[in-house]
């Protein structure tokens, strides 16, 4: 629906006017951009990060001091740096769609937030309006007053 429409039609209705900008944007969600968004909130996180700092420790330990002579990825650790290759590769377009998707979601909000401050001025200008009769009618008793006394 077009914002002047809405504008135009959301005058004539009552009660709340502006929509739920999380409820709009979260049911038009696939399954596979939910994922994303987790995906690229886990991490974009210190717990992932610390955790995976961990693992590559440990994954160094284990093949440098445990399995010393039978490490199954023996130092410069080839096989770990194919699979972070890997996990870079997936995660880094995974990341972009989120923030694609962010972008998105802020346009929304400022759309309905445009369309907010359309109606906002048209009510003020409708008090406006009113208010102007109110005292010209005001202004009218006191006419009528002076010119009867």
């Amino acid at each position: 629906m077009n914002a002047a429409i809405r504008f135009l039609v959301g005058s004539l209705r009552r009660g709340p006017q502006a929509p739920d900008l999380n409820r709009l944007f979260d049911d038009g969600q696939t399954y596979g951009e939910r994922l994303a968004d987790r995906v690229a909130a886990i991490g974009g996180s210190w717990r992932f990060i610390i955790g995976f700092s961990l693992f590559l420790v440990a994954w160094a330990l284990l093949n440098t001091l445990v399995l010393a002579r039978h490490a199954f990825d023996p130092f410069p650790f080839i096989f770990l740096n194919l699979m972070l290759s890997m996990l870079a590769a997936l995660q880094a377009p995974i990341i972009m769609m989120s923030q694609n998707r962010q972008a998105a979601k802020d346009r929304l909000e400022a759309r309905l937030d445009y369309e907010t401050n359309l109606r906002s001025e048209a009510q003020i200008a409708s008090l406006h309006d009113k208010i102007d009769l109110l005292l010209a009618m005001a202004g009218e008793r006191e006419d009528t007053a002076e010119a009867a006394g």
